[in-house]
């Protein structure tokens, strides 16, 4: 990898979905051109399904495997069990091993369509950290100083406001930081949220193996209300979700995140994206420029083939104001049914608290009607369209 345009490609790894290398950009580049880096990126389990905002590490890791270094997926089986404070004001429910073993199982298909897995491998750290003992962990965890796991800013907040940080939590940086020194690598790829777990990696390797080890981190994807994507606050855009569900939820984010995910989501150039930018800028309809996002996202994570049909799709149901090709029928046995019952079996809620939210919020339509009265009963006649929100609908058979 001596030639200009090896170089040129790492200078494009090290530059692109990327926030900042630490301790500096030149040296990993000088380590790269000399010779083949061990690359790791760790996900911990969970929950069932990834997010987008999951894909941009992901994708970065593909791109140094693409460039001929060991990459390497660490699934958490080990370090889930202790659980990841960063950014979380309480610590995180424990979980079971069937609970583990279940949030993996559709994970290497969830990915298939960003990793290449002749490339890239696939462990788990539950295959050393579940084996360390009592001595192992006292030993690991006399190179970290305590006080500075305590400054971590969430965990200064918990303490400011009142609240407890549990000891598993203060010891999680230590065993994802252990992942570097067992795995011996190069370089950990990680959000920006995870930059101070990685760095306690780099000083385990450091102290450890007495050898450098760098960190790279990637912008973290904002979610369809404009917050960070996470599980807790269902926002998000999943990997699996359905063509059309991805579609219509890229539909709903807001108009100064499309720039962004154009970045960071798709394989659009920075040409491309940047030009989108100068358009929006210039006045042109921020929901045109969003379709084409939204093509772009599916096309990216499913098929060009699918990217029409949910554009279809979404065009038919938005624009055209019709009902969709597809959707959930439901029989029931009687003839008239309370609306909040009814939105609840139909799961167009789930819970009547809900059911009833929607209806006062003016959120459901019976038929071609705005339905308004909680308290009354629907007509079960066949083929009649219940539709809640912008994306929901359902009909009775």
């Amino acid at each position: 990898m001596e030639n200009g345009k090896d170089l040129s490609k790492i200078d494009e790894v090290l530059s692109q979905r990327v926030e900042e290398v630490l301790p500096g950009k030149e040296g990993l580049k000088k380590l790269m051109q000399e010779r083949k880096i061990r690359v790791y990126l760790g996900v911990d389990p969970t929950g069932k399904n990834l997010h987008l905002g999951h894909t941009i590490p992901l994708r970065k890791l593909q791109e140094f495997a693409d460039l001929g270094h060991e990459a390497i997926l660490v699934m958490g089986t080990g370090t889930v069990l202790a659980g990841d404070p960063s950014q979380r004001e309480s610590a995180r429910p424990k979980i079971l091993e069937k609970e583990i073993k279940e949030n993996i199982k559709t994970w290497k298909k969830q990915v298939s369509n960003i990793l290449d897995f002749s490339k890239v491998k696939i462990r788990q750290n539950g295959e050393w950290l579940l084996k360390l003992k009592l001595k192992d962990i006292i030993d690991i965890a006399s190179n970290v100083s305590a006080v500075r796991l305590f400054q971590r800013d969430m965990f200064q907040k918990r303490i400011s406001s009142g609240n407890t940080v549990w000891l598993h939590e203060v010891l999680y940086p230590v065993l994802q930081g252990y992942d570097s020194v067992f795995m011996d690598v190069d370089l950990e790829v990680g959000g920006s949220d995870q930059v101070f777990n990685m760095l306690v990696g780099r000083e385990l390797q450091q102290k450890i193996r007495k050898k450098e080890k760098y960190v790279l981190t990637c912008p973290m994807i904002l979610g369809t209300d404009g917050k960070t994507m996470s599980k807790t606050s269902g926002n998000c855009i999943w990997i699996n979700d359905s063509p059309k569900e991805k579609f219509g939820k890229v539909m709903s984010v807001p108009d100064n995140l499309i720039i962004s995910y154009f970045k960071n989501l798709t394989n659009v150039s920075l040409e491309k994206a940047s030009q989108y930018e100068k358009d929006l800028q210039a006045g042109r309809n921020p929901k045109e420029v969003k379709k084409e996002l939204a093509f772009e996202i599916v096309k990216t994570y499913n098929s060009q083939k699918e990217a029409e049909e949910a554009k279809r799709e979404f065009e038919k149901i938005f624009e055209e104001k019709q009902a969709p090709s597809e959707m959930a029928e439901f029989s029931f046995q009687e003839k008239k049914m309370n609306i909040l019952d009814l939105l609840v079996k139909t799961k167009m809620a789930f819970s009547k608290g809900e059911a009833k939210r929607l209806v006062v919020q003016g959120g459901v339509r019976i038929g071609e009607n705005a339905w308004t009265d909680w308290k009354g009963d629907v007509e079960l006649t066949p083929g009649t369209v219940i539709n809640v929100g912008k994306r929901k609908f359902a009909k009775i058979k």
